[in-house]
């Protein structure tokens, strides 16, 4: 009788063990807000001209810690980063996550909310995409710097965490996890009036290039002046849906 009954206990502490494995791979639900926060009555120029402060459509993507939309201190990689840094289109970096190992899922946000069709996000304005997740993955995306010649916003290459030790999700304001990066394929002009930057620019990819690595702009020493990451955008992570423990 001794026998059986350990039988039954080993027999249910096994059950009990797959169970938790099983809920703990059961994804989680995340929703996140990018919202343009900056002044309505536009950024000040060195001429004292005013310029209106926006985000360009961008990219997100769920990954292991091995994947990376870009290494700083190295050139970039080719993927599509400059595209976006540059230009603010995603496209080409989606392309390129395609099949990549590492790589759990990814997705564009180019529409703003309340908008039928892609386009910036001006003063005001917000994106929000959705995406599944499980423990031990983390979150990337890139958007460019509106009217600049090559920045993006982006966390650290190794993305954010969205879970804890113990697998708890992620929520909250992520807003000082963000860092405005300089692609360094383009050469900088001033913020806001530069003949080689968005609207003024003639075409795409037209600007000089830079051949350079990828820095925190705080790092470039260009002699031109920012607005701080926290006066202009706000990141908040919501999870929406948690498998229930």
């Amino acid at each position: 009788m001794r026998d059986f009954t350990q039988l039954l206990i080993v027999t249910a502490l096994l059950w009990f063990f797959m169970l938790l494995n099983a809920l703990a791979a059961e994804p989680t639900t995340f929703k996140v807000q990018i919202e343009n926060i900056s002044s309505p009555d536009g950024q000040t120029a060195s001429n004292g001209s005013k310029w209106p402060f926006a985000l360009s459509p961008g990219i997100w993507v769920v990954h292991d810690k091995d994947v990376k939309l870009f290494t700083t201190d190295k050139k970039d990689s080719g993927m599509g980063l400059e595209a976006q840094a540059e230009d603010g289109n995603p496209a080409v970096l989606a392309k390129s996550l395609e099949g990549h190992k590492g790589v759990m899922s990814f997705g564009v946000f180019n529409t703003p909310v309340g908008a039928d069709k892609p386009g910036p996000i001006i003063p005001g304005g917000s994106y929000v995409f959705t995406f599944t997740a499980t423990p031990g993955e983390r979150l990337s995306f890139a958007l460019m710097f509106g009217q600049s010649n090559d920045l993006f916003y982006s966390p650290k290459e190794e993305g954010i965490k969205l879970f804890n030790e113990v697998g708890t999700p992620t929520g909250g304001d992520i807003t000082s996890k963000v860092i405005l990066w300089d692609a360094g394929t383009e050469v900088n002009q001033e913020p806001g009036i530069g003949s080689d930057q968005a609207p003024r620019q003639k075409a795409p990819n037209i600007g000089t290039s830079e051949g350079k690595t990828v820095r925190a702009i705080k790092d470039v020493k260009d002699g031109f002046a920012y607005p701080k990451v926290k006066d202009v955008m706000r990141v908040t992570i919501s999870p929406v849906s948690v498998p229930v423990q």
